[in-house]
């Protein structure tokens, strides 16, 4: 079926089942123009949350669609591949995290919106990539947990005096973001700026300009004068980034920083989620609850 038809059926589609579609920032460039929202995994939830749909299709990971599903828990929340997941939110799992906390007793337990609804049900506050050090901060306690994201962590515990013990977990596309590729993407382009994503190693981040979570690095790059900017995060980010800011260069820190579960999201399965009103995303209710207090509590700071 050509493109043109598939865009059509999926409008129409989205119409009948008063549906809308929401899009990450790393989706491929069609998925985010069929899309009625771009953008982080939390501002498309509480888009979710406070637009007036009955379905919402999820073209993201799976962790993002469940965050939709508890903050809209009226609304059929839908995600076209059953399969995107995210491997750094399954490096850990509610029952390992209930034995790391037998260690720490009395901590409090900060964790990043990239875990599953389970692990986010045990724990105090959730956050963000652009919000973690003033959650981090906001319990009030000289010592946290957090998890599951060494390299946030890293970041984080560089601006507080908060002592955070982290889980050993990582984003393997900025984990495998290295100082070489910064280095050689500066060599090319010895003007542009270099901003990076929290997630990214330590020792990248001591050479970036401005480290930036997705949604902040849209914002920056519509307000700033800078006309060439290296971007060392997921590279689906760099087609929404040109398409509002087309006098503008943005060049991927590494060429192949690809999320492949990001990518098997497409058309084709996006018509065939309306079609079929398939993968529905479901929560027991007890771990959508506690899971929803982390989230809101979040959302309240």
């Amino acid at each position: 079926m050509k493109k043109d038809k598939i865009i059509d059926k999926i409008q129409k589609l989205k119409k009948n089942r008063n549906a809308v579609i929401l899009a990450h920032n790393y989706q491929i460039g069609e998925v985010q123009d069929v899309a009625d929202f771009v953008g982080d995994s939390l501002e498309l939830s509480q888009k979710a949350a406070k637009i007036a749909s009955d379905v919402i299709v999820f073209c993201g990971v799976h962790f993002m669609a469940e965050t939709a599903a508890i903050l809209s828990p009226d609304k059929t929340v839908l995600i076209p591949d059953n399969n995107a997941g995210c491997p750094m939110a399954d490096m850990i799992t509610a029952s390992e995290l209930k034995e790391w906390k037998k260690n720490y007793p009395g901590r409090k337990v900060v964790c990043y919106i990239n875990t599953s609804a389970e692990v986010k049900a045990e724990c105090d506050i959730c956050c963000t990539s652009s919000n973690a050090l003033k959650m981090v901060e906001f319990l009030g306690y000289e010592e946290i947990l957090f998890v599951p994201d060494k390299n946030l962590a890293a970041y984080v515990a560089r601006n507080t005096k908060i002592r955070i013990t982290a889980w050993d977990g990582y984003c393997y596309v900025h984990d495998k973001i290295l100082v070489k590729d910064i280095k050689e993407k500066q060599r090319l382009y010895p003007e542009a700026e270099v901003w990076v994503h929290p997630e990214c190693r330590p020792e990248v981040i001591d050479l970036a300009d401005k480290v930036l979570s997705t949604g902040k690095m849209i914002r920056e790059a519509n307000e700033t004068r800078i006309k060439d900017i290296i971007i060392g995060t997921e590279t689906g980010i760099i087609y929404r980034l040109k398409k509002e800011n087309p006098e503008k260069n943005f060049y991927p820190a590494k060429d192949l920083a690809l999320c492949s579960d990001m990518k098997k999201i497409n058309l084709k399965n996006v018509l065939h989620s309306l079609e079929e009103m398939i993968f529905k995303v479901e929560i027991p209710y007890d771990v959508s609850q506690r899971a929803r207090g982390a989230i809101e509590k979040m959302i309240r700071v």
